[in-house]
């Protein structure tokens, strides 16, 4: 290597420490004060506590505080900070350093927002085949309501109540019916006891009340339900045979009262 090239390598050499150097050598001298913040904040915590009276707290604290802020200020005052040479070399070096930085920002930030344009892309693709979809379903129901329009039947008022009509009428036949059978049923499932029974039990009781028959003491209890909702509880009298009221008891049929046992109700199936 000739003496040329030597001397341009010693002189790159040592421009790039005279740019380097400053900047270590600050953060060194950096790295120096922030060790004796410490040491002075751990000599601080040595010092030994006083026992305060709540009006002198404030007072010291405030004084500690000052007096921290007093040596902070006096070990900035002793350091003299050295100035980074803004020569041509430096001024290039740093621009490159942050062209370098700019740019790998940008990339980041392009990176980004080509990222999210492909997000775009496909939510712009997949709503507009939720736009087509629909306009195929509106198309269909215009065809539809099209149609129905044209097979438009004349509205009668009067034949529309002689049918609802006819149905009330098929309705209140068919309630008749089940009434009837029900009352036949519990006549012969459910009759009363013959008249031996009556009159022992009529001596048993001492009492002249004539018995009623389930069908009775059930219409008893249905109408009491539907005409007083509110109180559907109905008092039990001699009329009523003790077994028939065991029996509706015991089938959950009917409930005595939980303050009064001498009523019941019957239970509200319909609800």
């Amino acid at each position: 290597m000739s003496e040329n090239e030597q001397s341009l390598d010693t002189d790159i050499t040592t421009d790039a420490e005279d740019v380097r150097s400053p900047e270590e050598k600050l953060i060194q001298e950096c790295d120096e004060m922030w060790k004796d913040i410490v040491e002075c904040q751990n000599k601080l915590s040595f010092v030994g506590t006083e026992t305060l009276t709540t009006s002198d707290a404030q007072l010291s604290l405030l004084n500690m505080h000052m007096r921290c802020l007093t040596a902070e200020l006096n070990q900035w005052q002793k350091e003299t900070p050295d100035i980074i040479p803004l020569d041509e070399d430096a001024l290039v070096t740093l621009e490159n350093e942050e062209f370098k930085k700019l740019k790998h920002d940008l990339e980041l930030v392009l990176s980004t927002i080509q990222s999210k344009n492909e997000k775009l892309k496909e939510d712009l693709e997949r709503e507009q085949q939720y736009l087509h979809e629909q306009q195929q379903i509106l198309e269909s129901l215009n065809l539809l309501h099209n149609e129905l329009k044209q097979k438009v039947v004349t509205f009668s008022e009067s034949r529309t109540f002689k049918e609802l009509k006819t149905k009330l009428h098929d309705i209140k036949e068919y309630k008749e019916k089940l009434l009837i059978s029900l009352g036949e049923f519990l006549e012969d499932h459910f009759s009363l006891p013959d008249q031996n029974a009556k009159k022992k039990k009529k001596n048993v009781q001492g009492s002249n009340a004539q018995l009623i028959t389930l069908h009775e003491m059930l219409e008893i209890l249905l109408n009491r339900l539907f005409a007083v909702p509110h109180d559907p509880y109905v008092k039990i009298t001699d009329s009523f045979w003790p077994p028939y009221i065991e029996l509706l008891l015991r089938n959950g049929i009917a409930l005595r009262h939980p303050e009064d046992p001498s009523k019941i109700r019957i239970e509200a199936f319909h609800q």
